[in-house]
């Protein structure tokens, strides 16, 4: 089953270049990554862009459960 990423926003500001990046790093053969950004940023977008583009399986991690259900809430409306 492929991941389609179904929303009305696109990528903005820095995000395509880090989509960009964070794909082309993966693609060669970089394993460990980290996205930097404030609150607000588009983090959560922008993974789920670079786990469209890649299609691989993805591990999303959150220290507290305060953020995994934020996390949560907001991959399931992608």
């Amino acid at each position: 089953m492929q991941f389609r990423l179904v929303s009305d926003n696109v990528p903005k500001g820095d995000q395509p270049e880090a989509i960009a990046q964070i794909v082309q790093n993966l693609n060669d053969g970089v394993k460990d990554q980290v996205l930097l950004g404030i609150t607000g940023s588009g983090k959560t977008f922008t993974i789920a862009n670079v786990i469209e583009k890649t299609q691989l399986p993805t591990l999303v991690l959150a220290h507290n459960k305060t953020l995994a259900a934020q996390l949560y809430q907001e991959f399931k409306t992608f």
